[in-house]
């Protein structure tokens, strides 16, 4: 119901939008021109520094993660992201010359990735994170096509046509949005230091970070200001607040986030699940230059590193309460009937590695059950963990097949009300659903 209504809101948005900036659309490149083929850029020699270099920028950017699909080749494209708007599919960009870009000049890729605009001269949609890639410098981006171009295999995949519905299928519309949201290129702060200017460029641009941990306008653009990094559902997860809202009981420190960035997980904030294991593995094998880099621009957003007092004061708080609570339940939940049915599930299925000691970081010290959404508890009871390359002994068995959706609700529940102090999830159920695909 929320997303057709969403939809609908947006068609009138977009309607009013179109009919108020139609004299500025004659101005925009509207049908932007198609850029020839050159057969032969495969062919073409690449300095192997530069494709190497590129391989590196790719990674930050964790390409791989939206361009292959579960059991694809590497970049050939068709991984399904959900959007208010619709399914999309993404693009093949290995070097083959017929489904991917391997007839595509360095004109046309960099203006698909600054502009948004494919060789053939459609407007690609910002679920390609060209809002984000229009702050690359040209240096960075002629790296990353060396590499596709001399270091990726070709794959003649053929992903899914994306076929959104009216008006969202009137791609030159998109002329507007271009107009009103891409941003102009990075400049340093000349405030900041090296690392920190590092950082955001890396964050802000390749890295995109913003484009899962921001929320959306109606328009679909990430939110400026104060709602920047403020957290979102994206795809199916709940990415948290990386700015003052943070739910993480304990602060980030710089070592923290860089842990937690290069091996997806620490001791105080458990492990990455979802679409983030895709980014940490990405990042696993990076120059940790690069990655202290953002988490020295994400701590920025954060406030800054606590004083070492405050820090351990939240730290001794935070296990104070994830001891109280892997201790034993509140009182209070002995005489609720609804949380002595997640109390059973829990026991039988959860308690064996969530317990006092246990490889796992307790439940009061991550995030997931501080959040304002329960679909990452319900997402990770029903499809469990894969661990990222970097913490393979830790995992979670998934119990989709084993619980029932009431179940499913029921520990949901009772893994809010035991290990967080936040009030109640208000649409556990409808979560429930959505992880199942029913709604």
């Amino acid at each position: 119901m929320f997303a057709r209504i969403v939809v609908g809101t947006l068609a009138l948005c977009l309607a009013a939008l179109i009919a108020a900036g139609a004299a500025a659309l004659m101005l925009l490149p509207v049908f932007p021109p198609e850029i020839p083929l050159a057969p032969d850029a495969k062919s073409a020699s690449f300095d192997r520094k530069l494709a190497a270099r590129g391989e590196t920028l790719a990674m930050l950017g964790a390409c791989a993660s939206c361009h292959t699909r579960e059991g694809g080749a590497p970049y050939a494209g068709g991984r399904a992201l959900a959007t208010p708007f619709g399914t999309i599919y993404s693009s093949n960009i290995t070097p083959d010359v017929d489904k991917g870009i391997g007839g595509w000049t360095l004109a046309a890729f960099t203006r698909a990735m600054r502009e948004g605009v494919s060789r053939d001269g459609t407007h690609l949609y910002p679920a390609f994170p060209y809002d984000h890639f229009a702050r690359v410098t040209d240096e960075d981006v002629a790296a990353i096509y060396a590499y596709f171009m001399r270091s990726v295999d070709p794959a003649a995949d053929a992903p899914p046509v994306t076929n959104l519905g009216f008006p969202f299928n009137i791609r030159q519309g998109l002329a507007l949005w271009k107009a009103m949201y891409l941003p102009k290129p990075m400049q340093n702060d000349p405030a900041k230091d090296a690392e920190w200017n590092r950082g955001a460029y890396l964050a802000e641009g390749l890295g995109h970070c913003g484009a899962c941990h921001t929320p959306r306008n109606l328009l679909g653009a990430v939110k400026t200001g104060q709602d920047a990094y403020g957290g979102a559902l994206v795809n199916g997860w709940y990415a948290p607040a990386l700015n003052k809202a943070s739910p993480a009981p304990v602060p980030w420190t710089t070592k923290a986030l860089v842990n937690y960035l290069m091996d997806g997980w620490d001791a105080q904030h458990g492990i990455a699940g979802g679409s983030m294991t895709a980014v940490v593995n990405a990042l696993r094998d990076q120059n940790e230059d690069d990655v202290f880099a953002i988490a020295a621009y994400v701590m920025s957003l954060q406030g800054g590193q606590r004083p070492q007092s405050q820090q351990e004061a939240r730290e001794r708080d935070a296990k104070a309460f994830a001891d109280k609570a892997e201790a034993g339940e509140p009182a209070g939940l002995a005489q609720d009937a609804q949380m002595q049915a997640g109390a059973r599930v829990f026991a039988a299925r959860c308690a064996e590695c969530h317990k006092p000691g246990g490889r796992s970081a307790p439940l009061a010290l991550g995030a997931a059950a501080h959040l304002p959404d329960p679909i990452n508890v319900v997402r990770a009871t029903m499809e469990g963990i894969k661990p990222p390359q970097g913490s393979l002994g830790r995992s979670m068995t998934a119990f989709g097949q084993q619980l029932s959706d009431a179940e499913i609700a029921a520990v949901t529940r009772y893994v809010r009300a035991r290990f967080s102090a936040q009030p109640a999830w208000s649409d556990v159920d409808g979560a429930v659903a959505r992880a199942r695909g029913r709604q």
